[in-house]
């Protein structure tokens, strides 16, 4: 089969996507994948043929970060992110995949792939990281987590997923009509199938989804496709294993005020710094601080003894899946429920505010995160989700759906 992936998010957005397209390669598929310039790195590693969407979501981000955690906030910047660039993604979407002979759609980019199927007849597969298929079981991902009522949770994806659709409705149907001579669109799809990166270790499977949606487990790249530079591996080998601290491809945030309270509470240990996005503080860093680049976690993760994140799905799941327990400062979006999946599974303390990070409870956390409860539940979490392949899962359930076998599709 011929397919297009399309997505247009951070790196934790489109990573998984690429190595879902390596694994859809190695399968015997021929895929191309579009998302963020900024973003393809993993893409250009594993070998994925590739094209940059229009767009530079490290500049979007640093506004939608800086606006707020509220999920009001978090559409408003989201929307502004994807209205800029729909009728350019879309142009560039439907020139890839109009001969092809399936589209998985995923972050952004999914109305505009969803268009674009619907102009062509092509089949579609939703994938992602971030459980948004409506369920009893949960709220909706980006709405704080433990505020609602259960009966509430189902109406909640409903309403977020509304809300999402309100805000890109009006430069979808723009674009639909410019690019694809298509009438507007009034109500939001249903019916594809739609396929989570998501452990059901982290997070339980919904017993009132539909067959055509389902958690597969992670998508990892193999450990062993990575080598680390010698000053790393020479550092990983001069003691214990350090701390992990890194916010990936948060930006807008206080940098200086917020890499000095944590290097304050670091002193005295071993940590491996990941500036990530956001960059460096001014002026040096304690001893014991070794900066890296861009290093897989999967291969890093279980080097060390405890991660310090900012909750995104890809880097919880990873944290999880090394055994090691986690000290989670989310920023936006679904950063949130990811931090708070792990604090009841023990693995990780309550949420630490990355604007206003006390000494007290950076220590706090540290103190819970080094306990030997915490340790003993994130090392028997890391050995279950050890077990699973969710890239083998992903795939199989793609070519079975794509095939005609994986659940109906509506409009």
């Amino acid at each position: 089969m011929r397919l297009v992936a399309l997505t247009y998010g951070t790196e934790g957005d489109t990573r998984p996507i690429a190595v879902l397209c390596r694994a859809l390669m190695d399968a015997g598929h021929a895929v191309e994948l579009f998302a963020d310039v900024g973003t393809l790195k993993s893409a250009q590693r594993l070998g994925v043929p590739h094209a940059a969407l229009s767009g530079n979501v490290k500049e979007d981000l640093k506004v939608l970060v800086s606006e707020g955690k509220g999920v009001n906030a978090t559409v408003a910047g989201l929307a502004r992110i994807a209205n800029a660039q729909a009728q350019s993604w879309m142009q560039q979407t439907a020139e890839a995949a109009s001969d092809c002979d399936g589209i998985v759609v995923s972050g952004l980019a999914a109305f505009v792939g969803l268009s674009v199927a619907e102009r062509f007849r092509i089949p579609l597969i939703g994938a992602g990281m971030i459980p948004i298929s409506p369920t009893r079981a949960f709220a909706s991902p980006f709405l704080p987590p433990g505020k609602l009522p259960a009966i509430l949770n189902r109406p909640s994806h409903h309403l977020v997923n509304w809300m999402l659709w309100l805000s890109f409705r009006k430069a979808t149907n723009h674009a639909r009509k410019r690019v694809l001579n298509l009438g507007p669109r009034h109500g939001l799809w249903t019916g594809h199938p739609m396929l989570y990166g998501v452990s059901p270790e982290l997070l339980p499977a919904p017993r009132d989804w539909p067959a055509n949606a389902a958690l597969c487990g992670q998508w990892l790249e193999p450990a062993d496709s990575w080598h680390p530079p010698p000053e790393l591996q020479a550092f990983l080998e001069a003691g214990e294993p350090p701390v992990y601290l890194g916010f990936g491809s948060m930006v807008g945030f206080d940098r200086e005020t917020l890499w000095c309270d944590l290097a304050r509470a670091l002193a005295g240990r071993r940590v491996l710094v990941n500036p990530g996005w956001a960059g460096l503080p001014v002026g040096p860093l304690p001893d014991g601080f070794l900066v890296i680049g861009d290093t897989p976690h999967a291969w890093l993760f279980p080097r060390t003894s405890l991660a310090i994140h900012h909750g995104g799905s890809g880097t919880a799941h990873s944290a999880c899946r090394a055994g090691v327990p986690s000290i989670v400062l989310p920023f936006a979006g679904d950063q949130f429920f990811w931090s708070h999946q792990l604090h009841r599974l023990g693995v990780a303390g309550p949420a630490l505010s990355a604007g206003n990070l006390s000494l007290e409870e950076m220590q706090r956390a540290l103190r819970f995160a080094g306990s030997r409860e915490a340790r003993h539940r994130a090392a028997m979490l890391g050995r279950r989700m050890s077990r699973e392949n969710g890239t083998a899962v992903a795939v199989a359930k793609m070519e079975a759906m794509l095939a005609g076998r994986g659940g109906e599709q509506e409009g």
